[in-house]
């Protein structure tokens, strides 16, 4: 029997309770509040630290290259948060967060 469905927290439509990507409008992680990409401690939209572990929440985004808020898509260009190690044998997608591979330890540039 299937649950309650929750609003997308980006199209704001009802969808399942389990869903890891919104059916209808597609974007990644659409239940739930935004977590911290250090600590996972829940965020905000709008805050400049996380209350946890004072990591910062304004990055730049890879796409356009203005500061944004550290979600899951940027307020500008509405671009995927993520960055791919460019190492051949890594390839590990990670937040824009540094200038090291969190896998590999290599430059992302």
């Amino acid at each position: 029997m299937p649950g309650y469905k929750h609003p997308c927290r980006y199209c704001n439509q009802f969808i399942p309770p389990n869903s890891n990507l919104c059916p209808l409008c597609g974007k990644v992680k659409p239940l739930g509040p935004l977590r911290c990409p250090r600590c996972a401690a829940p965020i905000r939209k709008g805050w400049i630290k996380c209350n946890s572990c004072g990591q910062s929440l304004q990055v730049v985004c890879p796409a356009c290259g203005k500061d944004t808020f550290f979600g899951d898509y940027c307020e500008h260009c509405d671009h995927h948060m993520v960055v791919v190690c460019p190492h051949r044998k890594c390839r590990a997608e990670q937040p824009p967060l540094g200038e090291k591979c969190i896998k590999c330890g290599k430059p992302l540039k």
